[in-house]
């Protein structure tokens, strides 16, 4: 079976966050880069329910795995 694509834009919708690529780009600006050894899901400026999606999408490999691999390689 093949996942669906999410993009960027619809990963920071689900997170609540403004999801235009102008709020993205700023986004990534104001918190990149993150130290090497922090994983993406334990940055301190995501909230406790954004942290949680971000740990299960990575543990579950599942659709949204992709879209937030690329948002842990730009915060990096």
């Amino acid at each position: 079976m093949e996942h669906p694509f999410h993009s960027l834009s619809e990963l920071f919708a689900q997170l609540g966050l403004p999801s235009h690529e102008e709020a993205i780009e700023d986004f990534i600006e104001d918190h990149a880069p993150l130290p090497h050894n922090m994983l993406l899901q334990d940055a301190p400026f995501w909230t406790p329910s954004q942290a949680a999606f971000l740990r299960e999408a990575i543990a579950e490999d599942g659709d949204w795995a992709e879209v937030v691999d690329a948002l842990n390689e730009s915060l990096h």
